[in-house]
């Protein structure tokens, strides 16, 4: 554990712990030693908080890699500052650059640390679990580490969408569940395209049990925070927009 994940547990972690007091169920499956993928459901900012304040071990996460990048003596204290928590940086836009980010976990997860991961890429604004993306099984191969599927519960009301910070409202008044399950092991599996689906496939329906959420099978998609386009002439043929092209996952 980092000098500066310690110092984060026991003040912000603390905070999540003692001022929300999530219940915990299943905490015993998460292995005590060697390199995990932390598999989980994503309906709140605070759900890394809440991962990291429950576990004795440090997780690693990701982070948007412009956090690594800001200009000025705010963007060197923001990259010290994520690089001193062990995240990693990933490319919100996908493709090879999120690649990259999934290989950047590779070796952090063959030194026997914990990793924690959102399959569904971005957080669910509606309250639904989405279809996973295939990165956590292709990361799961590749280290040849177990994944243990986690559950979320109400930490979409401690941290709604649009709020920056937990509520204090929701101190010693929230309603919050972790549930871990049982380690998945994939080491026998082929590596190879269908596969990876069907292990991915596998993980989401074992969060599904242990969340409670209803399942989808369609990908999430991000809230667009670009400003609509004017309406076209009604004689201009339009195009419909392309799919999400898979992701890291990412917050």
């Amino acid at each position: 554990m980092t000098p500066l994940y310690r110092v984060g547990k026991l003040t912000v972690g603390s905070f999540m712990a003692y001022g929300f007091r999530p219940k915990v169920e299943g905490a015993d499956n998460v292995p005590a030693s060697g390199g995990v993928i932390l598999a989980s459901n994503h309906r709140s900012v605070a759900d890394q908080l809440f991962l990291g304040s429950v576990m004795r071990r440090q997780v690693h996460f990701w982070a948007k890699e412009e956090y690594f990048h800001l200009p000025g003596i705010k963007g060197r204290l923001m990259s010290e500052l994520m690089h001193g928590l062990g995240t990693i940086p990933v490319h919100r836009e996908g493709g090879r650059q999120a690649l990259h980010a999934l290989d950047a976990a590779v070796p952090v997860l063959k030194g026997g640390a914990l990793v924690g991961i959102f399959p569904e890429g971005t957080r669910s604004l509606d309250g639904k679990l989405h279809r996973g993306r295939t990165g956590v099984a292709r990361l799961a191969m590749e280290a040849g580490v177990p994944v243990v599927p986690v559950g979320m519960i109400g930490t979409e009301h401690v941290q709604p969408k649009g709020h920056t910070f937990p509520r204090l409202g929701a101190i010693f008044n929230a309603d919050v569940t972790i549930r871990f399950g049982k380690p998945l092991d994939f080491s026998d599996r082929p590596d190879d395209m269908s596969t990876m689906r069907a292990i991915t496939d596998e993980i989401m329906a074992e969060i599904q049990k242990l969340s409670g959420q209803e399942y989808t099978g369609r990908y999430a998609q991000r809230p667009s925070t670009k400003t609509p386009p004017k309406p076209a002439a009604p004689t201009t043929p339009t195009t419909p927009d392309a799919p999400d092209a898979p992701t890291a996952p990412a917050q």
